[in-house]
């Protein structure tokens, strides 16, 4: 099977563009570089091809003075991005080929942490929906924008995956235990929430965007967007942090669990309600790394961790089933190798996040 790499298709072109493809547009814009994920009707899902892309301009952008800023967005109203494109992981994985996934995700991860330290400012204009995947294009940003209609969250645990691209960083850096709560729960956050746990930094109104991309285009000045910005509307999360904070302060999935049972709120409730539908390997996996991750608050060891899990969740997670009952065959019910969140072994948490020695992740 074919691995794309992005400098392949990446070529010159007239007018200051970079790269027009079907997928995705990345060109010059007066002062700016600009990323435009060009995928509505696919809800802007990323391929591999699109990573590469992303990738290569990242690279070729860093060191050029006629880029003063970068701009991502995308077109469609429904999704800035709402994940990476999994079709092509399921059909490699089922037919015994786990290389291309771990190829994919190898090179997903090094985009993010270029996208992570790219050292010139970068803005993201978020609408709809942003997850997985799209996180790990929009949200390590240094301006990230949100709208009205924003709607982020970490959904890899209904996948039988944990929650990568370096969103275990940003899960590890959100107030007290929320990154906990968002990462096992996959709960969505509208703009307000989004900014209270740390996906996001700016409010701006839609209609807005487009005189705030004009601006910055012209100007290479990206003080434009704290000018455009207005106050964060209320986080729904927020009130709820002390709930939260109790929930979710264990130091396992299991000890979670009787800690929301014990509790016995409505809140603890919608919760366990929540968890339920996801893979109990997945969520005693997220917790440990994002336990791990906050002790040591860099992109490069987020990624690290997260690859050991998503190199061996093929073979030995729950990923392949998970992506079955959720686009496959769309039945809503996996059936995952643990039957409770309470089931999975602290030696289980330990084998998927072994390091991987030669097969480790090299950025």
């Amino acid at each position: 099977m074919s691995r794309p790499s992005g400098g392949s298709f990446l070529t010159k072109m007239n007018g200051g563009d970079v790269s027009k493809t079907g997928d995705i547009h990345i060109r010059k814009d007066g002062r700016a570089g600009r990323m435009t994920l060009n995928r509505p009707q696919a809800l802007n899902a990323l391929t591999y091809k699109m990573c590469g892309a992303i990738d290569a301009a990242l690279t070729a952008w860093a060191d050029d003075d006629t880029i003063a800023l970068l701009i991502i967005d995308a077109e469609g109203d429904r999704a800035f991005c709402s994940g990476g494109d999994i079709a092509e992981m399921y059909a490699s994985g089922t037919a015994g080929d786990f290389a291309y996934g771990r190829q994919f995700w190898a090179d997903e991860y090094t985009m993010n942490a270029r996208l992570f330290n790219f050292p010139k400012p970068v803005i993201s204009l978020m609408q709809g929906f942003t997850m997985g995947g799209g996180v790990g294009v929009g949200c390590h940003a240094s301006h990230r924008v949100v709208c009205e209609g924003s709607q982020i969250a970490m959904p890899e645990c209904g996948i039988g995956l944990v929650p990568d691209v370096g969103g275990s960083l940003i899960l590890a850096r959100a107030p007290g235990r929320l990154g906990e709560y968002l990462g096992t729960t996959a709960a969505r956050m509208g703009p307000g929430d989004a900014i209270h746990a740390g996906f996001a930094d700016y409010f701006v109104p839609r209609e807005m965007w487009a005189e705030l991309v004009k601006e910055l285009c012209e100007t290479g000045d990206w003080e434009a967007v704290d000018r455009a910005a207005l106050g964060a509307p209320d986080s729904p999360m927020a009130a709820l942090a002390d709930q939260i904070d109790y929930g979710f302060s264990g130091e396992t999935l299991r000890d979670i669990h009787i800690d929301l049972t014990h509790a016995g709120s409505d809140f603890a409730k919608q919760a366990l309600a929540r968890m339920a539908r996801n893979s109990p390997l997945s969520m005693a996996c997220a917790v440990e790394i994002i336990h791990r991750v906050r002790h040591r608050q860099r992109i490069d060891f987020a990624l690290d961790m997260e690859y050991r899990f998503t190199w061996r969740a093929m073979e030995h997670g729950d990923f392949i089933e998970g992506i079955r009952a959720a686009i496959i065959d769309k039945d809503r019910s996996p059936k995952w190798r643990h039957g409770a969140m309470t089931d999975v072994a602290p030696v289980e948490v330990s084998r998927m996040l072994m390091p991987l020695g030669a097969d480790g992740l090299k950025l």
